[in-house]
């Protein structure tokens, strides 16, 4: 019979519609609660015969923070060799999301009772971070079958120490093993699925990453090269060094040199027929998937790629700046960079907006303020050690002083 029949429903309409929403509102939260028990029961079913397990995703306080983490409880029997033998607990999480035959190990961010953790180095970037493995005494088992009618929390594993595989929805296969602490023999094992959506990028999404970053740098290096309608052999030479360093890491990606070469060859002809980057939608992607540090990596190839034939033309500084603003660095830290990779004395042509930090949309007072700040710090260094820096720094001052009479006034 339905919670809610027909002659309810016409009481409440002709005593009060609102009195209606909230009762069909009451009764659809009460379905749903129902329908949830009845789902955990059916992924969790409790066998009093066996070791049971589930997992439920909770909080708990850490210092002064609240941390997500994963609640392991179980329920039912363990049976040891005799009465008052001593058990742990050992917890193994992997993901199943695309089949088991392809499960992947959730990993480690941190050192977790570390006793029973797998050490064992890959052969890939991320393969440092060891596979979780969670171990835990449980103390002395009462008799020789133990049984727990109720469930019982025997783990909190906080997600912040867990790195997935992947981002977003994952099929997570969570494997307990009660061990006995006298021979490490096996006494009881439990096996649960859950469903958790990570937030965070996985580590074989950060090794995608990586290699994904480190080609468009190079789509980026080829188009610094290419501004000024002219591509140097040594300006290419650098990009390709640049390129076997960071995209054949190991020998097994070593063998594929050759398509290297290939697909570098083939980018170069690319920008020597005319072609163009579409330099911002390439930074924007960057950003979305690299840290700072490996953004200024960038930067500096681009910026020894525009120095390679030993000076650097008005449109290659351009691009490096727009490069700069399209990463989301400060703008600082690259001008101190370009000072030291591309110093006043090569450029072809000396654009004092560029150099000294000028932007368009500067009022005459900011202007004034960033060409003082530039002055203070060149000035220090005309009496520098080193006659290079000496003579960077005349012409630093010379240009500041023109950069005055054209913007301050």
């Amino acid at each position: 019979m339905s919670p809610f029949n027909s002659d309810m429903y016409a009481l409440c309409k002709r005593v009060n519609p609102k009195i209606l929403d909230f009762l069909l509102t009451l009764v659809k939260s009460v379905q749903r609660t129902v329908d949830r028990k009845k789902l955990n029961a059916k992924r969790c079913p409790l066998n009093a015969d066996i070791l049971n397990c589930r997992v439920q995703l909770t909080s708990q306080k850490r210092d002064d923070s609240v941390a997500d983490a994963f609640s392991i409880e179980f329920a039912g029997s363990i049976h040891a060799a005799g009465d008052g033998d001593c058990a742990s607990v050992q917890i193994l999480i992997s993901d199943i999301t695309e089949g088991i035959d392809k499960a992947k190990p959730v990993r480690s961010l941190f050192t977790v009772h570390s006793s029973s953790m797998n050490n064992e180095q890959s052969t890939t970037n991320f393969g440092a971070w060891p596979v979780f493995c969670y171990r835990a005494d449980l103390g002395r088992l009462p008799n020789r079958v133990t049984t727990l009618s109720d469930w019982t929390t025997v783990a909190r594993l906080n997600l912040d120490r867990l790195l997935f595989p992947h981002k977003g929805k994952r099929n997570l296969q969570f494997n307990i093993s009660v061990l006995s602490g006298q021979s490490g023999q096996e006494l009881a094992d439990a096996e649960c699925l859950f469903v958790y959506e990570n937030p965070a990028w996985g580590y074989v999404d950060l090794q995608e990453n990586v290699h994904r970053t480190r080609s468009l740098a190079v789509a980026l290096a080829f188009a610094v090269s290419a501004a000024d309608n002219k591509m140097y052999q040594a300006e290419i030479q650098v990009i390709k060094q640049w390129a076997i360093a960071n995209l054949l890491q190991n020998s097994e990606l070593k063998t594929q040199n050759s398509k290297l070469d290939a697909a570098l060859d083939n980018a170069v002809s690319f920008f020597r027929k005319g072609n163009q980057l579409d330099i911002y939608k390439v930074c924007k992607e960057i950003v979305e998937i690299a840290p700072l540090s490996e953004r200024y990596d960038i930067l500096e190839l681009c910026m020894r790629v525009a120095r390679a034939k030993g000076t650097v033309a008005a449109e290659e500084l351009t691009i490096a700046q727009d490069i700069a603003t399209w990463l989301e660095v400060d703008m600082d830290r690259f001008r101190t960079m370009m000072e030291k990779i591309l110093p006043v004395n090569i450029h072809q042509v000396k654009d004092a907006k560029v150099v000294l930090g000028l932007a368009c949309d500067m009022g005459e007072e900011k202007t004034r303020q960033q060409l003082n700040s530039q002055y203070r710090k060149w000035n220090s260094r005309v009496t520098n050690a080193d006659p290079e820096i000496q003579a960077q720094a005349d012409q630093m001052l010379k240009l500041i002083a023109e950069a005055r009479s054209q913007y301050v006034g």
